[in-house]
């Protein structure tokens, strides 16, 4: 059942979601279908444009959920190269054979922080291939003088994050004829409408109010964890991967995929109600604001000295600022300590957590490990605060990794990208290549879902 067709209230619905189709249009001058989740999403472009088999080249310090949909659709992820500071895609890095190899790039614009979005978009057209962004943290920075979301043949956007709905995502279309098929294979992975699940909805904005007020967060995560409620052992998720073999065999395939795709949040396929649709139409229309108190928090944290700001004109709008520090597990319970709850990790990058058998591994892996080891995601919108806690307690900056000798490219090794470094900082220490890291022993705390 498409969203809005058939069954009670459904013209209603439809006319719900064709104004929040309208909004986001106007944002980022495409085409947009509403999906219940940005997985969702990003699950349909993938079958839309890549045959099966295919290799996607994605950042390995990314959600796991994203790297399942990834296998569930079908294709091989492929581990990028990434910068150390802010965790972006380098394409200069990535092999020449590489490219010649993929099948599409997807890109993550971690925490709101853009991917080069314009080179790689040349590179994808020189390759005769579809170029998709993730913007679940991203939904209001700009890149090479136009949105996130405006440069991919398609892009996908989380409405749980700075519109604050927890539900909703956005699929957007740089070709509006592809529209009805979009829209068509959406209509067939819905699942029905389930009322005990908008009740639910409904009353956890509430739930979850209280528990905040009480300052009672911490205690709830710990007692869930103890009677095994929780899905994730740390950050990341348990890979399984006697199980996720056998569902990769299956692939493209969602269900089989689903114990994954599913984590921290088991309505993304949802065919959505009523309650869903308004709350998400309040978040659009308080969008702005919450983009500019972003902004705002934004400029504050990269004036400290445990940021690394990036080069050019004024502060994105970050969903998250991540600061780079020495001792992260230990900034993280001074935060804690504070109320303020560090969410958004993930460490150890893609290829450490899920290794060869499922993954092509990064062939430079140094930059993400660093980042992934030393970020410390910062909600702007307490900025203040967790400066003020950071300076207490003494956290101390992350000293720049060494610029690693890289991979030989077609630019040759002399001009393989690297961060400065002063001389005498450490190289990260690294894993054993092509073997999984156990999920959660690199940093403490949980990694909520991007959408």
């Amino acid at each position: 059942m498409a969203i809005g067709e058939a069954g009670p209230g459904s013209a209603r619905s439809g006319s719900q979601v064709k104004g929040l189709e309208e909004v986001m249009r106007g944002r980022l001058g495409r085409e947009c279908v509403y999906v219940p989740s940005c997985r969702f999403g990003l699950f349909v472009a993938l079958r839309h444009w890549c045959p099966p088999g295919g290799r996607v080249l994605i950042s390995p310090v990314n959600d796991d959920v994203i790297f399942f949909v990834v296998l569930a659709a079908g294709l091989r992820p492929v581990q990028a190269p990434l910068n150390p500071l802010d965790a972006s895609i380098d394409a200069d890095a990535v092999p020449e054979e590489v490219w010649g190899s993929l099948s599409a790039v997807l890109t993550t614009n971690l925490y709101g922080n853009p991917d080069p979005a314009p080179e790689l978009r040349s590179r994808c057209d020189e390759s005769g291939i579809p170029l998709f962004e993730d913007g679940a943290h991203a939904i209001g920075s700009e890149v090479g003088g136009r949105p996130v979301g405006a440069w991919g043949d398609a892009s996908v956007f989380s409405l749980s994050k700075h519109v604050g709905a927890q539900t909703g995502g956005i699929l957007a279309l740089a070709d509006p004829d592809r529209g009805a098929a979009v829209r068509e294979a959406c209509a067939e992975l819905l699942t029905p409408r389930r009322t005990a699940s908008e009740l639910t909805y409904a009353v956890r904005p509430y739930a979850e109010a209280a528990v905040r007020g009480l300052g009672l967060r911490r205690a709830a995560w710990a007692a869930l964890g103890r009677l095994g409620l929780t899905e994730r052992e740390g950050i990341r998720m348990p890979l399984r991967p006697d199980a996720l073999a056998d569902a990769v065999r299956s692939a493209p395939d969602l269900a089989a995929h689903d114990p994954w795709v599913r984590v921290d949040m088991h309505d993304y396929r949802l065919t959505p109600g009523p309650v869903r649709l308004r709350r998400v139409r309040r978040g659009l229309e308080r969008l702005d604001d919450v983009l500019a108190a972003s902004r705002a928090g934004t400029e504050l944290l990269l004036s400290t000295r445990w940021a690394r700001p990036r080069p050019g004109g004024a502060a994105q709008p970050l969903f998250r600022v991540p600061l780079l520090v020495e001792d992260r597990d230990a900034a993280i319970e001074a935060l804690a300590r504070r109320g303020i709850v560090v969410g958004y990790l993930y460490d150890p990058p893609l290829d450490d957590y899920a290794g060869a058998e499922f993954t092509d591994l990064s062939p430079a892996p140094e930059g993400a490990r660093w980042f992934a080891r030393h970020a410390l995601p910062v909600d702007p919108l307490r900025a203040r605060e967790a400066v003020e806690v950071l300076e207490r307690s003494g956290a101390r900056p992350a000293e720049p990794p060494e610029a690693p000798a890289g991979p030989e490219t077609a630019k040759g090794p002399e001009t393989a990208k690297g961060p400065e470094a002063p001389e005498g900082s450490a190289t990260p220490e690294e894993p054993a290549r092509g073997r999984a890291v156990r999920p959660g022993n690199t940093a403490r705390g949980l990694g909520p879902p991007r959408d």
